[in-house]
């Protein structure tokens, strides 16, 4: 059988590491020898280990995609309603697998301090799904199907706050589940929210 790429045996083994130990915990020489690679060849793939944290994100984690909801907001002829539910469904799982990754940022500030230098340089970060969602939205205004007086961007993080508080609220509850399924969260959170946008 052939062997997959060095790259993405070292996306792998990272997206391993780092859901089990953490971006903190994780060194580039556990990666290394996990994927059967030098570290030598993680660094000639990637910058830096916050770089491979960027790409693990955006090549193995559920995607919040918006490109073409923003581009043509009626595509399909689909109602907002349908496609906040969407949105909702696909950041609860971001979220729900990013957090175990990014967690443990949190307890080291200079780890902090490099991933954020990290994101900034690579253009990329947590507010931008905020901003993309308030695009949209901003978009179906202009369609008139949301509110002309709604804040969108206040929508935007209410929506995408939500799903994030999901990925973590509920682990000291008793049975350590969240108290609806997921497709039923998303579908209540975009009805929600729309009495607002679009009432």
């Amino acid at each position: 059988m052939e062997q997959k790429p060095a790259r993405v045996r070292l996306v792998d083994a990272a997206h391993e590491l780092m859901l089990t130990k953490g971006l903190a915990r994780t060194t580039t020489k556990e990666i290394a020898r996990a994927a059967g690679c030098s570290e030598a060849a993680l660094y000639k793939n990637f910058l830096s280990k916050e770089e491979l944290f960027v790409v693990v994100l955006q090549e193995r984690l559920p995607k919040v995609d918006l490109r073409q909801l923003i581009a043509d907001p009626g595509a399909g002829e689909r109602s907002v309603e349908e496609n906040l539910t969407d949105i909702a469904r696909q950041a609860a799982l971001f979220y729900e697998q990013s957090f175990p990754i990014a967690a443990s940022l949190y307890a080291e500030p200079r780890l902090k301090e490099r991933h954020d230098a990290a994101m900034r340089e690579l253009g990329t970060g947590p507010h931008l799904p905020i901003r993309g969602v308030d695009t949209y939205l901003r978009a179906e205004q202009t369609a008139g199907r949301v509110r002309p007086d709604a804040d969108t961007y206040a929508a935007a993080s209410l929506l995408l706050g939500a799903c994030a508080q999901r990925a973590f609220a509920y682990d000291a509850t008793v049975t350590g589940e969240p108290p609806q399924p997921l497709d039923d969260f998303a579908a209540s959170l975009a009805r929600t929210l729309l009495t607002g946008l679009a009432g």
